[in-house]
């Protein structure tokens, strides 16, 4: 599943972190971390804190036909 989450409409009222902690963080008092590729265990939380955000700040695309993210730490392009 992929997460977008619209920085400019988030109001940092954390109603994603609450439902959501693997997934949203707070940091700081405004700002929001969150990863981008959440595993499909996560559905139900994530429906919650889409559902929950006051500004609706939050899509959630859970296509089956959306790539895999790379890993972390992988060159892009390949080696040279």
């Amino acid at each position: 599943m992929r997460l977008v989450v619209d920085l400019n409409r988030c109001q940092g009222y954390a109603q994603c972190a609450f439902l959501a902690p693997d997934v949203f963080t707070m940091h700081g008092d405004e700002a929001l971390l969150y990863n981008p590729y959440a595993g499909p265990d996560q559905k139900e939380k994530l429906e919650r804190a889409v559902a929950a955000c006051p500004v609706q700040a939050i899509l959630l695309d859970d296509r089956d036909d959306l790539p895999e993210p790379a890993p972390a730490g992988a060159a892009e392009g390949g080696a040279r």
